[in-house]
């Protein structure tokens, strides 16, 4: 595990500076809709990005594996969220966490496996990556997540930086939330998870 993860991890244990608002006290109304796009998964086999079944939700974190900041404190958000809801096996069975790389020229399947077993995971998390960047922009653009690509020295387009969000997505393919780097409390993803599967 990296130091910068180890280090948003201890940062996370710290007390809380505010206490978020009590689920279901709240509504998160619908900001959009995606489609049912599929990717490849952490084996290299093409799977659907969002495998969901009524009455489950799914949080969708967009990284790539050579930012230096952003993307480790979505991955240390995740994983806090992955221990916690393993704990409680009510959510456990009706959530999925989904991380996809948007930098496929570097972050190859087997690449996103490590990540995979890195994380540790112990409730459903899955982990995607693409063929190309051609493969992976139409789900960036359904999304709204962006993503800035240069040239790499082989020539093909790498993600030198972007804006980081996670996306709460609901078993209709509505997202009901946006997270920025402000808002990736664990108790925060947790109470709009129980808002929303409580519909």
């Amino acid at each position: 595990m990296s130091a910068a993860l180890l280090l948003l991890l201890a940062l996370g244990a710290a007390a809380p500076r505010f206490e978020p608002p009590p689920p279901g006290s709240y509504e998160l109304p619908p900001l959009g809709r995606v489609g049912a796009h599929t990717l490849l998964g952490s084996d290299g086999a093409p799977a659907p990005l969002l495998a969901l079944a009524p009455g489950e939700a799914a949080l969708v974190a967009f990284v790539y594996l050579h930012c230096p900041d952003a993307c480790p404190m979505a991955h240390a958000a995740m994983q806090a969220l992955d221990r916690d809801l393993a704990a409680r096996p009510e959510l456990a069975g009706r959530v999925t966490l989904v991380t996809v790389s948007f930098d496929p020229a570097r972050d190859t399947p087997e690449r996103m496996e490590a990540l995979r077993r890195a994380l540790a995971p112990r409730g459903r998390w899955r982990f995607f990556s693409a063929e190309s960047p051609s493969a992976i922009d139409p789900v960036l653009a359904d999304f709204g997540q962006d993503a800035l690509r240069v040239a790499g020295a082989g020539g093909e387009l790498q993600v030198a930086s972007h804006t980081l969000k996670v996306f709460l997505v609901d078993s209709e393919r509505r997202i009901r939330n946006v997270y920025s780097s402000g808002f990736l409390d664990p108790r925060i993803l947790r109470n709009d998870l129980l808002s929303v599967l409580a519909e």
